[in-house]
């Protein structure tokens, strides 16, 4: 049974309804598995082996009586640990402040309770979420499987590195410009950013979604038929509404693709990762789209206003902390954070106008295309010591570029893995649609991970020496 803990969230419900296998076989074969691995790479908090083992056995008794409690029941899954879940602190990334346990599970680990999934761990994040790395100064350095030496990108850091190196099916990760997506790019899972209010969350803010982290289109699916289902507590809810998530089925014929090579600013796009974005926009056109060259919806303007604007958001949640306190946040954190000191109150303003000149500009695009393919990244790896792919604290977001106009716009984004790099490295490639159209999303998605039909492929453990 050693490779359980390669399999599906799917196939791991039908193993259980076959009795081909346990919920406690899958979580002792987890647990070993992440006994070898979690030592190298860092992605776990919270990690409680004897809980999980025990929730696995009341999920076999009930497996065993044909009476599971929910669609989930026995799946192991993790959160990110900025999502609450009830008796345990939310650190968010500096362990900073009271600490204090929570005393409610948040939306998405409410909903997947539910579901009887078993909650495996909580996975690392940056300081605050608000950077793209592994990097932390409460939960130390999170690696990339692929290469240890290598960043798995951020802020769901420890969510990418754990479904890289198959710690369970399902994870949850959450995406304000790209938290979700960028890692699972760089280290080659699924990433899903659903519209705006389609996942409910606590707290909410503009552009913050919470989505799934997994290894195929299907589970990320099966993980809205959780994660969708409305929560009063966030005031930016969409209507609950009928879907059948599982439906996965699409005619490609006739629908028009726009295709976004350029960012309009930041990082410039690594050949390797247009060679294979290009082929997976012809993928989709030999499947039957129409593919319509399309020009970038950012630009410097947008992406430094919108800079302007976190940085003072995040000088605010600096000034709750003691100035002792502050000299614990990463040193990158504060030198970017700082310069929303000195900011006017009109300078923040006009800052966030630009999240709405983003919101226009792509709700535009959607008059021209079906859908949208893109790069996820512009590049294909940085240093896992690195706070961000410039290692720049005066410019954090120059990668990010593809990524977060689909938040201020609110349109569903997901990133999926299109192949390797000549390193040995994961790269994505993204596809979006318009507002509220998660399903048709996922849909292509599948058709895409279909098309590019991928050989599974798992990171190697690394030697203990490494």
């Amino acid at each position: 049974m050693s490779d359980l803990h390669q399999l599906t969230a799917t196939q791991l419900l039908e193993g259980y309804r076959t009795r081909a296998f346990l919920p406690l076989e899958v979580a002792e074969a987890l647990v070993s598995h992440i006994a070898q691995w979690e030592p190298h790479i860092n992605a776990l908090y919270a990690y409680d082996p004897e809980t999980l083992l025990a929730e696995a056995k009341a999920s076999t008794q009930r497996w065993a009586k044909g009476q599971p409690s929910g669609d989930l029941d026995g799946v192991p899954v993790t959160l990110k640990e900025l999502i609450a879940t009830k008796g345990t602190p939310v650190p968010v990334g500096t362990g900073l402040g009271g600490q204090v346990a929570a005393d409610e599970d948040a939306p998405p680990a409410a909903r997947l309770a539910e579901d009887s999934a078993l909650l495996l761990a909580k996975t690392t994040c940056p300081d605050f979420g608000m950077l793209s790395s592994g990097l932390s100064s409460f939960h130390g350095l999170t690696r990339n499987p692929w290469n240890l030496d290598c960043n798995t990108g951020g802020s769901s850091s420890g969510a990418g590195a754990a479904a890289a190196a198959g710690f369970g099916p399902l994870h949850v990760g959450t995406d304000i410009g790209g938290s979700v997506r960028l890692p699972a790019a760089w280290c080659g899972v699924v990433g899903f950013k659903p519209t705006l209010g389609r996942v409910p969350i606590d707290p909410y803010y503009v552009g913050r979604c919470a989505g799934p982290m997994t290894r195929s289109v299907e589970d990320a699916a099966l993980m809205m038929t959780a994660l969708a289902r409305t929560d009063r507590r966030d005031a930016t809810r969409l209507p609950p509404e009928e879907i059948d998530w599982l439906d996965l089925s699409l005619e490609i014929e006739g629908l028009r693709v726009g295709v976004m090579m350029e960012a309009g600013c930041g990082l410039p796009l690594d050949d390797e990762i247009r060679h294979h974005v290009e082929q997976a926009a012809r993928q989709l056109e030999a499947a039957g789209a129409t593919l319509v060259p399309l020009a970038p919806v950012l630009t410097r303007e947008m992406l430094d206003g919108l800079d302007r604007f976190w940085q003072a958001r995040q000088w605010s949640e600096l000034l709750k902390l003691t100035a002792q306190e502050r000299e614990q946040v990463l040193p990158a954190i504060q030198a970017w954070a700082d310069a929303g000191s000195r900011l006017s109150g009109v300078e923040v303003v006009q800052g966030f106008q630009q999240t709405l000149a983003m919101r226009r500009a792509t709700e535009a695009v959607f008059d021209e295309v079906d859908a949208v393919i893109s790069p996820t990244t512009p590049n294909i790896a940085f240093p896992a010591q690195w706070p961000s792919p410039t290692n720049d604290p005066r410019q954090p977001f120059e990668h990010i570029v593809y990524n977060v106009p689909w938040n201020m716009g609110e349109q569903p984004a997901i990133s999926l893995n299109a192949g390797f790099s000549g390193s040995s490295m994961p790269i994505g490639v993204q596809l979006i649609g318009p507002r509220f159209a998660d399903h048709f999303v996922l849909k292509l998605a599948q058709r895409l991970e279909a098309c590019l039909a991928m050989p599974m492929r798992w990171p190697t453990l690394p030697s203990a020496s490494h």
